[in-house]
């Protein structure tokens, strides 16, 4: 089932989302409702505080180019973190990033080029995943929404200023 998106400046986007200690049906059935709504709005990440849900939990699925689809995100590459935390983060880079929270804007952030996290999947199994591409972006990007952070608060003073304005006359 698709959920509605929360806009930013929504306050919900700042709540400090909670441990999952339960890896029951209520869990698997957000993320399935995570999936669906992530693919509905052609998101390749969503947090459960997205979609007013105050958990550590997000989904990263980075599509894959096919020739016939174009654009593919089969759900089995879906990758569910829950209670992500981080072990490493190293080196620096800039990427520009995006968010279904706040639709139509494009900015370049600075993150980690690298990070290193253990997490857990809907069935409380641990894992660790490190990388230095994209998906460490993704990452950062989708933790920060866990802790109530949206990418625009990683602009520079004049640049946020600008979004701050802009945004208001939408």
């Amino acid at each position: 089932m698709t959920r509605e998106i929360v806009i930013y400046p929504d306050k919900r986007l700042k709540l400090i989302s909670e441990e999952i200690t339960q890896f029951d049906k209520s869990l698997h059935d957000l993320l399935e409702d995570m999936y669906d709504t992530m693919v509905a709005k052609n998101g390749i990440g969503l947090a459960a505080i997205q979609i007013g849900v105050p958990k550590r939990v997000l989904i990263i699925n980075v599509p894959i180019k096919d020739e016939e689809l174009g654009r593919d995100q089969p759900k089995e590459n879906t990758l569910e973190i829950i209670n992500p935390i981080f072990e490493e983060k190293q080196g620096s880079t800039i990427f520009q990033e995006g968010c279904l929270s706040v639709p139509g804007i494009y900015e370049d952030v600075n993150r980690f080029e690298y990070v290193k996290i253990s997490y857990h999947d809907r069935y409380g199994n641990k894992h660790e995943i490190e990388d230095d591409d994209f998906l460490a972006i993704a990452i950062q990007h989708e933790v920060d929404h866990l802790d109530g952070k949206v990418f625009v608060e990683k602009l520079s003073f004049i640049k946020r200023k600008k979004f701050e304005k802009d945004w208001k006359k939408r």
